[in-house]
């Protein structure tokens, strides 16, 4: 081989190889689409039900916490896992419809809807990364399950609590809305836990996200009443005031 042509080709390698790290940066900046942030893209979901279905990731981890769960006797159940944007959208605008139509103001309808349900669009459950658990094994089974006084005190699914907050961590899951006193935003959910390895990416890639343009966009019941100062607010603390953890 000549010296130019060696030369040439030694130059392209190294081109080649200075641009790798940007490569991955830029691979890693464009991991998941807008669809897949918002729950509109199910192509790394598996599952076949409301229950079942998770980012395959999630899936694979979520069924080895369960079966070292079983060893003690705590049966992991799914009440919630995936849930697509129509779904989150059905379930927003069904209780502001309930709220405004007993005369409540859509401003203060709102408000009292994101007190537990996010907006459609928002919702970590669009990633197929965040689960809401019970103990199939507890008995009496309470008739509303997701709530807080179960998992404490003699609560039926306090076994479960005390369960996770030992061993989920050590399977990737952490709980997301904790009961931190100074948290903002979504009230404390004892039975809300995520899967850090694929749902603090997918955060950092939706907050370059233009919220309150793809809320009017999809044209929400009640998106009217979403500004500015609104959409600040519930970004700050609904959706970014959680576990440190998962940030």
């Amino acid at each position: 081989m000549n010296r130019s042509k060696f030369i040439k080709i030694g130059s392209l390698a190294g081109l080649g190889i200075a641009a790798l790290p940007q490569l991955s940066f830029d691979l890693l900046q464009n991991a998941f689409s807008r669809d897949q942030l918002i729950g509109k893209d199910e192509s790394s979901i598996v599952g076949s039900s409301y229950t079942t279905k998770m980012h395959k990731e999630t899936s694979a981890a979520f069924q080895k916490m369960k079966a070292a769960a079983l060893i003690e006797n705590i049966d992991i159940e799914l009440v919630s896992a995936y849930r697509s944007f129509q779904r989150q959208k059905e379930i927003f605008e069904g209780k502001y419809k309930r709220f405004t139509t007993k005369g409540i103001s859509p401003k203060q309808a709102i408000e009292k809807i994101i007190e537990y349900s996010t907006i459609p669009g928002t919702s970590r459950h669009h990633w197929g990364t965040d689960i809401d658990v019970i103990d199939a094994n507890a008995k009496p089974r309470p008739k509303s399950v997701l709530q807080p006084k179960h998992f404490h005190g003699e609560g039926p699914f306090c076994k479960l609590k005390d369960w996770l907050n030992k061993n989920a961590n050590s399977f990737g899951f952490y709980e997301v809305y904790t009961d931190n006193p100074r948290r903002k935003g979504f009230k404390y959910e004892p039975w809300h836990f995520s899967y850090a390895p694929v749902s603090k990416p997918m955060l950092r890639e939706y907050k370059n996200l233009d919220v309150q343009k793809i809320l009017q966009k999809e044209k929400i019941l009640g998106s009217e009443h979403f500004s500015n100062a609104f959409i600040t607010q519930y970004r700050k603390e609904n959706i970014l005031d959680i576990n440190p953890k998962l940030l």
